[in-house]
This record gives structure tokens, sequence and C-alpha cells, in this order.
């Protein structure tokens, strides 16, 4: 019972050592036929088994044990570089997983081997190799699964199950951590049990798999994996029960050698494969750039053709690529290589359109170029875009010219405008024209639309020969043109125009065996640099319609510093005024009394006009107001604050206005069409009902008769509230009797253009007379405007008109001289129409004189 010596994986004393994967017992040769007591003790299953060898024998044996240890961990370890190298270059994640695999693999061997105390030859400490061992076998699980997802992505996701494999792979987490917090005794129970389930999931997976597919490297990668798990697991089992059969053939280390070779065969497969995709991949790219439609070219930095295929030969007009040094250049307009290189150079995907050079016949194709520079390279493909280049300027053609006449529309002439007043920033000059025929629309009444186009194009090709340069002519309308005469001073742009007005009007426009007599007005501005593009034209029509009224030869001229300019402008402001929230601000009443030449000295009736005061305190008439309130769409606030105003005035002064048995108030057309407008002028009227009797309501005849109907239906209804209703300008518009039957008017006021020395043109007195007549027979009183002078006066009152109104009674007076006036006759200030008024009253008529407005009984005396 004499020890002989103790040894461990840490230590060894007395005749114990260690060798090869176990240890060695050296005895005496007193102790060589004695009995040796053995007691071992294992962390797991494990079987002991004693050899007797000579001395020499087992120092050979160890050595060649290391020797061949050492030949694998090189072979596997120079396998594993070759695949990590390989997935290195390929960028492969699924060949540098394999190599850690490997790695591990051949750890595992060493570990079921027992020489997994060295590495390369060198001993592996003892601290590092009891920490090794247990996270190596966990390291060893982590990784199967790992590799064997990767492996299987595709098929995984068509076997199912997902869970499982997702359960495997949880396991391993825990595993890794409780490989380096527990003992290697408390560490292997847990590891045997988790490695048996992950067993059972691959087994289950790869059977799935290989039932599925058969694929060879599908089928190398399951037996490579399988060998290792079986292997594995056959080892434990046979260490536990105590196998003796296949326990040397069958182990880590033959598992490792076997599943590392069949990955091997595996990884070389699917390198094949690859390989073989690769050049069917390439052997289709190359029919793909040799039948594709569109160019495909490549250039080296200094535009040299390296290659192009077919469909670029076929756009260039070559059979082949010829050998000679062939330039990007030669087959494109000037400027063509410098515009690709600024393309390839500061964009990474740009595209470009270019030219080709022109052919015998005179035309020139359109490319379009998309390349970027690669690997030193200029890669790119060309496409002809000639028919859709020719589709794309025939569109901006129709865009902004005028597809009768060709020359510039609306929109295309604004563009010339405008670029035209950006130039005029370095000190050029700017005119603009604009051009109206005047008798073109006879042409299309009594000859049709076919003949007028004809008309309208050779109007168009005798102005576009007497402009040059970069003067331009576009249609703005119907028979309406704007020339747009950059660069040229007003003398030359006068002088222009006025060789447009005669070409124009001189020499007639044949139509087939017809000829036409066109005239044209032009109005000419000097355009600002600080103008828009609206107040331009907007100025220059003014100016054309002040060459057709006057007598001007169908031209007029506006230089900057023209009235027309400043009154432009005054008006846009006025636009803006009244566009603003404080549209009434300024706006107050005038009256001009109306005086009765039956009783001048027994009424007080009067019109409200409108004015307002600018904020330098002028007055502006009532002309501007108007038409800059219809200009901006504001013309119905206007016409209520008026209507409002006048009622509130005449109620606040009826007890001084006994003597009014009316006050006329203009009423636009604008308000008569808007229905809001009317019903709240009805409201304000049903508020006021008391004084309505005394306002007379005027629209004009021309919007009465525009819509008959909704006229009839507003005059009965502001009749119901009392109101008188007159129309207004008479007989200046498209005056037709048979309508005035259909109006129920109270009063006709006359045109002022009839009154005017009317003693002058004995027709205006005639057509006065007429209307008085009429007006008489049909109930309805007379009130003569526009009366300047003591004869018109006289004329009115023999002719039998009721009332005047004008200069020679009274001007426009503050509300204020009304109210101190005993009658519209105080006013007159000649004493020659004071003595005839005066007679007026002293008729020897003693007849009632009724006055059918409000039935009062005026008599006259004896």
């Amino acid at each position: 019972m004499r020890p002989l010596g103790s040894g461990s994986r840490v230590s060894t004393n007395g005749e114990i050592s260690l060798a090869k994967a176990g240890y060695a017992l050296t005895l005496p040769t007193t102790l060589s036929e004695k009995q040796i007591l053995c007691r071992a003790s294992f962390i797991g299953p494990a079987r002991i088994s004693l050899l007797q060898w000579p001395a020499v024998q087992l120092q050979n044996s160890s050595q060649e044990f290391h020797r061949n240890s050492g030949l694998l961990d090189g072979g596997l370890i120079i396998l594993a570089l070759f695949v990590l190298i390989t997935a290195l270059i390929n960028r492969n994640a699924t060949y540098v997983l394999f190599a850690t695999w490997l790695l591990v693999n051949l750890r595992m061997g060493a570990l079921s081997a027992g020489w997994d105390t060295q590495w390369l030859g060198r001993a592996v400490p003892q601290d590092v190799l009891m920490l090794g061992r247990p996270v190596t076998i966990a390291a060893y699980n982590m990784l199967t699964i790992t590799w064997f997802r990767t492996l299987f992505r595709d098929d995984l996701a068509k076997v199912g199950y997902t869970f499982l494999l997702r359960f495997a792979q949880w396991t391993c987490v825990p595993l890794l951590l409780m490989s380096v917090l527990l003992s290697y005794k408390s560490f292997l129970p847990i590891m045997w049990v988790a490695t048996a389930l992950n067993i059972v999931v691959l087994v289950f997976y790869l059977g799935r798999i290989l039932i599925q597919t058969r694929s060879r490297v599908a089928l190398l990668y399951s037996a490579s994996i399988g060998i290792t798990l079986l292997a594995s697991f056959y080892e434990v089992l046979s260490a536990a029960m105590g196998f003796k059969g296949l326990i040397g053939a069958v182990n880590s280390v033959t598992a490792a050698l076997s599943s590392t070779l069949l990955a091997a065969l595996a990884i070389a497969e699917q390198m094949r494969l690859e390989h073989n995709q690769r050049l069917e991949a390439q052997a289709e790219l190359e029919h793909t750039y040799e039948a594709m439609p569109i160019g495909l070219f490549t250039l080296d930095l200094h535009g040299r053709f390296l290659s192009a295929n077919p469909a670029l030969l076929t756009m260039l007009d070559l059979k082949t690529m010829p050998d000679e040094p062939n330039v990007w250049g030669q087959y494109f307009n000037e400027g063509a290589w410098t515009q690709l290189s600024h393309l390839v150079t500061t964009q990474t995907d740009g595209e470009l359109e270019l030219k080709g050079r022109e052919t015998p016949k005179g035309d020139s194709r359109h490319f379009m170029v998309k390349a970027t520079l690669a690997h030193g390279k200029i890669e790119g493909l060309l496409q002809d875009v000639t028919e859709q280049s020719r589709a794309t300027e025939d569109l901006r053609f129709m865009a902004n010219n005028d597809p009768l006449t060709k020359v510039f529309n609306r929109r295309g002439i604004e563009k010339v405008l405008d670029r035209a007043i950006r130039q005029m920033a370095e000190g050029e000059p700017l005119a603009l024209a604009y051009l109206d025929l005047d008798r073109f629309k006879l042409i299309n009444d009594l000859f049709g639309h076919t003949a007028g186009d004809e008309v309208l194009k050779q109007v168009c090709e005798r102005i576009t020969k007497l402009l040059t340069g970069s003067q331009q002519v576009g249609r703005v309308g119907g028979d309406e043109f704007i020339i747009v005469l950059p660069d040229t001073t007003m003398q030359l742009a006068a002088w222009i125009c006025r060789g447009i007005v005669d070409s124009i009007c001189t020499a007639p426009f044949r139509v087939g065996d017809k000829a036409f007599q066109v005239r044209g007005s032009i109005g000419l501005i000097e355009v600002g640099p600080d103008m828009q593009i609206k107040d331009i034209v907007s100025t220059a029509d003014r100016a054309c319609r002040d060459a057709k009224s006057g007598h001007h030869e169908g031209l007029v001229v506006y230089e900057k510093n023209a009235i027309a300019f400043s009154e432009r402008e005054a008006e846009l402001r006025l636009v803006e005024r009244l566009s603003s929230s404080t549209a009434t601000e300024g706006l107050f009443l005038e009256m001009q009394p109306i005086m009765s030449l039956t009783a001048p000295h027994e009424s007080l009736n009067f019109e409200v006009l409108l004015r307002m005061r600018n904020y330098d305190g002028s007055v502006m008439p009532a002309g501007s107001i108007i038409a800059a309130a219809e200009n901006s769409g504001r013309i119905g606030v206007i016409d209520r604050w008026v209507l409002s105003t006048t009622l509130a005035w005449i109620d606040t002064h009826y007890a001084r206005l006994t003597r009014t048995q009316f006050v006329c108030m203009n009423l636009s057309g604008a308000s008569l069409n808007d229905e809001r407008f009317v019903q709240d002028a009805f409201v304000m009227l049903a508020k006021n009902m008391h004084i309505a009797g005394r306002l007379c309501v005027e629209i004009t005849e021309s919007v009465a008769l525009h819509d008959l109907e909704n006229t009839r239906r507003f005059i009965d209804k502001v009749r119901s509230y009392g109101v008188k209703v007159a129309l207004d300008d008479f007989g200046a518009g498209y005056t037709s009797f048979s309508y005035l039957k259909e109006l129920p008017a109270d009063l006709l006021k006359i045109d002022g253009s009839f009154i005017v020395n009317m003693n002058a043109h004995p027709a205006n007195v005639a057509i006065v007379e007429a209307i008085v007549n009429l007006a008489r027979n049909l109930g309805m009183k007379t009130i003569a405007e526009w009366a300047e002078d003591n004869a018109t006066v006289e004329t009115l009152a023999e002719i039998g008109v009721d009332y005047v109104q004008g200069y020679a009674v009274a001007r426009p007076q503050s509300p204020e001289n009304l109210l101190m006036a005993a009658s519209s006759a105080s006013f007159i200030q000649d004493e020659q129409l004071v003595h005839f008024v005066h007679m007026l009253g002293k008729s020897a008529n003693t007849l009632a004189q009724i006055d059918l407005l409000d039935q009062i009984i005026f008599k006259k005396p004896h």
C-alpha cells in the first residue's frame, strides 16, 4: 500500500507523469510482477484502461502521437485560413463563419483525442485550458446552429417550424454564459442536455431539407454537420455505457476530419456552381450587350472609344468600329466632348442631350447620353431621341406660338418681354407696341373665318419683314398683336411702327380673287425698368385705343414721362386702395341740382355724385373711382356705401327737404347683377320705408336691356318700396322703343350727347323732341343732362322737357349748400337765365300743373 504517485490535468507527482492523452506510471523492476491498485475519479462518463509498454516504445508512441496531432492541427488551420482568405476576397460572410467553425471543430477533436493541452506544438497554460474546454463546447454548439441557419436560410423558410430553430439558438446564449461562470463538473450535465436538444432539432431540419431539396451542396453540408453531431453523440454514449467496438474508430477526431472533408467538398461544389452561374451571367450579359437596342459604350479619359455595341455603331452609321483613333467628338456637334467630361466629373448619374453631325441633306439627329466615371473609364449609354426631341420642340412651339400665324402667342411674347426687361439692367432701351386691326371683324362676318385667317397670316408676314434682330411679334387676341422692340430707341421704334401701319393700310390683302382693305392702329410706349408686364401691356393697349379714336394717323407714342403713365399709375393705386379693407375711406358725396322747367321755384331735386379725397387732399372724379372699382371687383362695396349714406342723409334732413320730390342715385350694372348687393339694397329700403319715396334709382339703358327680365324684377321690387326709377343715358346705347314699354320707369334721362350744343345740330333737337313725346305718351317725365348754356335751356323748355341738369343751372354742390337753398333755381348765376326762369314761373297758363311724381298741385298765377 505504498503510494507510487498521483496526477491530474493540473499537476503530477511521484512516478505518475502525463503521456499522450493520459498518464504514465514508471515502475521499478522490483515491482514489475506485483499487483498495483489504481484509483481514478472522473468528471462525466469515462472508463479506465491500462496498457503495459516498454519505456522506449512508449516514448516513441508519444512522439508519434504529438507529431500527428500537430500535423492535424496545421492541416485544418491551413484549410481554415484558405477558406477565410477566400471569404475575404469574395466578401462572403458565410465562408468567414465556416472558417471559424473549422477552428472550433479542430479544438473539439483535440479535446476528444486528448491533445487539446497543446496548440501547434506549444503547451496551453492550465488555467486557459480549463476555461477553454467548456467555452469551446458552448461555442461549437452556437457556431454549428448559426452556420446551419446561414447555409439553409432559403430552405428553412420552406420547411417551416421556425420556432424550433429559434429555441435552439436561444439556448446557446445561456450555455455560453454558464461555460464561463460554472465549474466544469457543474457545466457538463447542462451541456449534455442542451447538446441533445440541439441535435434533435438539427436532425429534424436536416431530414426535412433533404426531402425537399436534392442539391448536392445541401447534401454535402448536411452530411458534414450530421457526422459531427452523431460522432459526438456516439462518443458520449460509448464513454457512458462502456462500448468498445467503435470507440477507437468513431470519435471527435475522425468526425472532425470527415466533416471538414465533406464541408470542403461542399464549398468546392458551391464554388463550381457559382462559377458556372457567373459564366452563364457573363454570357447572358454579353448577349444582352450585343442585342441591346440602346447604344452602350466605354471611353477612356481622352474620349477614345474602347468598346461599343452594335446598336451604338448603327446610331453612328458605322458597320464596325474603326481601328484608327476613334474619338467621341467626331460624331457629335462641337463641344460635345467638353459637355460629356463636365457631366461625368460633376454628376454621379447625369444625362445630356447632344446633337449629331449634320448629314449631307442638312438635317441632324438628337441623342440622349447617360454616363458615369468608373475605374478610370467613362461608361455610358446613348439613345436616339430625334423623334422625341422633335415632338418636344413641336409642343414647345405650340405652347409659345400661335398655331395659325406661327408668331408668338401671349405666353410666348410675355416670355420675350420678360427677358427684354431683365436685359434693361444693362442700360438697353426697350419699347413695346400694341397693334389692333380696325376693320378685321367685317372680313370674318362677310367672307368667313377662312378669309380672315389668311388675312391674319399676311399681316404677320408684313410685320415680320419690318422687324430685325431680337424684335418679335406676338398675337394676343383675334386681331390684336404685341410687338417687343428691345435695344431700340423710341425714334427708331416709332419709325418701325409707322412703317407697319403704312404696310397694313396702303396695300390690300388678297385672298383668292378678293382684295381686303384693313386699317391698323398702334400704341407705342417706352418701357421703364421698374414696370410690371401687365402694366406695360395695359398701358400700350390704352395708347392703342387713343390711336383708334383720335386723329393720330394710326399711331400714338407714350414716352417715359407721358401723362398716360402717371394716369395709369394713379389708376393702379386707386384699384389697390379700393381692394383693401378701407375701400370707403375718403369717399364723400356732392349733389347737383335738377331744375323743373314747369315750376322751377317750387322744387329742390338733385342727383348725388360720388367723390373721393386723395391722401394729399385733392378730389378724385367719379369716373376714375367707378372704373377702378369695376376693375377691382369692389363696385358693390361702393354702391352699398352710396345707398346707405344717401338714405341716412335724407333721413337726417327729412324735415328740411319739403320741396324735394326725388334724389337720383346711379346704380352700376355690376351691382344690379350682384344678387348679394340686390338683397342688401332691399333690406336697406325696407328699413327706410318712410323716406324711400324720395329716392330715385338710375339704371343705365344698356345695362337694363342686357337682362330685361332681371331688370324688370328689380324695378318692380324697388317700386314696391316707393322708390322711383330712371333710365339713364337714354338714346346713347342700342335703344329699341319696343323694349321701353317693358320697363315701368318713372323718368327718362336723355343722354347728354344730344343736349350739348343741340342748337347747332337740328337733328339732335328733333331726336330730343321725339324722346320727350314718347316719354309723355308712356307716362314718364324727362330729364335733360349736360345743359351748359342759356339757349339750350330755352330750347329744352320749348320742346317740353320736364327737368334740366347741367352747369347752366348749377355745378355739383356740397350737401350743406343744398339744405340752404329754396329751390334748384336758387343756384343759377347767369342773369339772363335767371330772367328766363322767372318768366317760366309767370306763365299766363292758369291750368293746374300736376306733377305726377308726387301728386302735388302747383297753380301758376295770372
